[in-house]
């Protein structure tokens, strides 16, 4: 069993290397990055390539650890016992399951995906250790155990925002996904839009590249978002010499889908304005 990439997914050596090690050592594979570079896609293509299905945990700001494993409706059932519902005597008719417990229920081997798992408070992380390690919970209402008939294949994502616990990073593998250089993001863009212009490709690649590393930037913009940018350039059929264009006039076209602050529009603005010499 080893991922090597998909048709419809761009893996650099060193991120299939991470992936194929993580499944070897049986550890959660702890992918950081930027965002949109391809994180939360890495679990999917994970799944396809090694023919698995997929459970995906989004975890959110409000998002609590056993809420993974399972959470109990105990209002439901003082309702339901009030109105002197017969399921009331089966307390597991108010036990809902959560992604883990479903992965660990699977009847095949899945990959889990645990996303950003940074959004959620600093505890959270450390909650799940036991039940990532073991791979098994115990439901306290029922009194039974809960173990993993096939170990997940667990990919969990960050994004960086803030610091986790080093007793969760010691059992994990870590990868952090670099972004791409000009000849694997030239190959990611062969995989969205085959057949682009190469032309056009490279003189907005150049403009890509230019804006990224433009000094006071404050949001660089990500993978997905020059794969939104190309989307529209080709779909007004805008040509490289109208790129060139702008590099001379101002903006680009269709900035917006490359800027996503107000800031760094008139960053680039007044560069703009400079170099047409102040308006004269």
């Amino acid at each position: 069993m080893r991922f090597e990439g998909t048709d419809a997914y761009v893996a650099t050596d060193d991120l299939a290397v991470a992936v194929n090690a993580a499944i070897a050592l049986e550890r959660p594979l702890l992918v950081k990055g930027e965002p949109g570079t391809g994180k939360t896609e890495l679990a999917r293509q994970v799944a396809s390539g090694l023919g698995m299905d997929l459970i995906e945990w989004g975890v959110k700001s409000t998002t609590r650890a056993q809420q993974g494993l399972y959470e109990y409706d105990a209002v439901s059932r003082l309702r339901d016992s009030q109105l002197g519902d017969e399921r009331v005597a089966d307390v597991g008719n108010y036990i809902r399951r959560g992604k883990l417990w479903q992965a660990f229920d699977a009847g095949e081997r899945v990959v889990l995906l645990i996303d950003e798992v940074d959004k959620a408070d600093i505890e959270f992380p450390n909650d799940l250790l036991q039940e990532l390690d073991r791979m098994e919970f115990h439901v306290y209402e029922t009194g039974e155990t809960v173990r993993a008939r096939h170990r997940p294949v667990v990919i969990i994502t960050s994004n960086n925002e803030k610091e986790l616990p080093d007793a969760f990073l010691r059992r994990c593998f870590f990868h952090y996904i670099r972004f791409p250089d000009r000849p694997t993001l030239e190959r990611i863009v062969e995989v969205h839009h085959p057949g682009i212009k190469r032309d056009l490709l490279a003189e907005a690649l150049t403009r890509f590249y230019a804006i990224r590393e433009q000094a006071g930037v404050k949001k660089k913009p990500s993978t997905s978002e020059v794969l939104d940018w190309l989307k529209l350039l080709l779909a007004e059929d805008l040509t490289a010499e109208d790129l060139r264009a702008d590099a001379r006039h101002g903006l680009p076209h269709l900035h917006g889908a490359l800027l996503k602050n107000e800031q760094d529009v008139a960053l680039f603005e007044r560069l703009a304005f400079m170099a047409r010499g102040g308006g004269r």
